[in-house]
């Protein structure tokens, strides 16, 4: 199947009110530029350096995310576009993002990455952590970022049920802080889990977005 085709399947496969993010790192804007034609808008980027090359060279109508671990010297470079960041881990990355927003007169979108797996080497809050950020008193004066929802990925196992019960940690948790610290924010409403070999379960778990890259472009 060609990258076109493979979007269109996935389009028709994922329900209502699921999002298809195409994780397009590490493949050339050739590829970007297939998966376009077949009319796909949202792509994943994880590198700064490669993500501002591709939206220099790609139609403008794209809305990047960037799904990668984000440094905070190297949010300027991508505030002047970026429509959501799936990777704010600390009160200080989310701070950068609220300045460099600001400096260019735009609103961000941002989502708490939440720590669900059992690999040392991921990142993101702990569920006590993000409760804690997300119910501070000034939260809500970060006037340039909007706060939407939560991602989290899962462990790479072949363990379907322990996937599952990642996934229900994540939607619990995402339930808790809506109803209370987001309870009269209607932008509050994205879920950001799953991707290629687990996004069915993600979906059943809850899931309003699905990052999916090898699918769609291979391996790299």
């Amino acid at each position: 199947m060609s990258i076109g085709s493979k979007i269109e399947w996935l389009k028709k496969e994922l329900p209502p009110g699921v999002k298809l993010v195409a994780v397009s790192k590490f493949h050339p804007a050739e590829a970007i530029w297939e998966a376009y034609q077949a009319g796909q808008r949202i792509f994943g980027e994880s590198r700064v350096q490669e993500l501002t090359g591709k939206q220099k060279a790609l139609p403008s109508d794209i809305e990047w995310h960037f799904i990668g671990p984000l440094q905070s010297n190297k949010v300027k470079d991508i505030a002047p576009f970026i429509h959501t960041v799936h990777s704010i881990d600390s009160l200080k990355l989310l701070e950068e993002v609220n300045k460099q927003a600001a400096r260019q007169n735009r609103i961000i979108r941002v989502l708490a990455e939440i720590r669900i797996a059992t690999e040392e080497n991921k990142h993101g809050f702990t569920p006590l952590e993000a409760k804690d950020i997300l119910n501070k008193e000034n939260i809500n004066s970060f006037g340039n970022v909007q706060i939407c929802g939560l991602m989290g990925m899962a462990t790479f196992t072949d363990d379907k049920t322990q996937i599952r019960k990642e996934f229900q940690l994540l939607n619990a948790l995402f339930k808790d802080i809506k109803s209370s610290t987001f309870k009269d924010n209607g932008c509050f409403n994205e879920l950001s889990m799953g991707m290629t070999g687990d996004y069915l379960l993600a979906m059943q778990e809850g899931s309003t977005m699905v990052r999916i890259g090898s699918y769609i472009f291979g391996n790299r």
